[in-house]
């Protein structure tokens, strides 16, 4: 499913999606809601941190939730098992060779994945032969090019863009999220609505610094620290004033901003 996850697997990865799973919840899916009898695929579960979200909020509805890694779709398997979900099914599949028939979903869910193809107008089109008539497909993508914070910091932000090289290298694009809408034009969907979810975090809103800012996207600059100093992007004492500078903004005089996008197109 994903060409090269850049941020691995490992479990600083797994708490890093649950913490930001758990903090983003009301802003990205305030209006992620599915009717009753409705088939959803989520395409990409990850450890199912976003799956808790969809199944809560549409508990009438049924999902399947793939991914290509055993050892997420465990933990995803474990965390809906001890939340006593019912209404969802994991399957090992790849994003490329779904094992499903043309329109078996009333609807397909994307969150996180684009962002980790070289392919993903392709990926986009054969999710759609997955989809009813009048159904819909929601995608949710970040783009690291909208973080800004104050203090400012050349150093910062040589550091994200750290991450978005060797997402690049990887296949992938950090910076997908401005894109969703020609994205989902050239693979044939009807009318794409995107919208913007601003993040914004300052010392008035502390469950953000801590569950954002730190624990969020901090947290996952900091984690390809190794990989870029070998790769040679990046000195090490620019990617550690960096880091610190991006700490930095979490102090009472700090302020960090990240735009996520999401949008929902009907099958054309």
């Amino acid at each position: 499913m994903r060409d090269s996850y850049v941020h691995g697997y490992d479990r600083r990865e797994n708490m890093r999606l649950q913490d930001q799973a758990q903090t983003l919840v009301e802003l990205l899916h305030a209006d992620t809601f599915y009717p009753a009898g409705s088939k959803v695929l989520e395409a990409g579960c990850g450890v199912g941190a976003q799956t808790v979200t969809l199944c809560q909020n549409s508990p009438e509805a049924t999902f399947i939730s793939i991914d290509i890694s055993e050892a997420s779709l465990a933990d995803a398997k474990a965390k809906t098992k001890i939340l006593g979900m019912s209404n969802v099914r994991f399957q090992q599949a790849d994003i490329f060779h779904l094992p499903f028939a043309p329109e078996s979903f009333d609807h397909v869910f994307v969150c996180f994945v684009l962002e980790h193809l070289a392919r993903p107008v392709d990926a986009l089109k054969i999710l759609k032969k997955l989809i009813k008539p009048k159904g819909t497909i929601t995608v949710i993508e970040g783009d690291h090019g909208s973080a800004y914070f104050n203090p400012d910091s050349a150093p910062a932000r040589q550091a994200i863009d750290c991450q978005v090289e060797l997402q690049r290298r990887a296949g992938g694009n950090a910076l997908i999220g401005r894109e969703l809408y020609p994205l989902l034009t050239a693979a044939g969907y009807k009318e794409p609505f995107v919208s913007p979810r601003l993040v914004y975090v300052d010392a008035g809103r502390p469950e953000l610094v801590e569950g954002f800012t730190k624990k969020t996207f901090t947290a996952m600059i900091e984690g390809v620290r190794e990989t870029a100093l070998s790769a040679g992007i990046i000195t090490a004492d620019v990617f550690d004033q960096g880091i610190r500078d991006l700490y930095r903004t979490t102090e009472p005089d700090g302020v960090f901003c990240y735009t996520f996008f999401k949008a929902i197109a009907e099958k054309g």
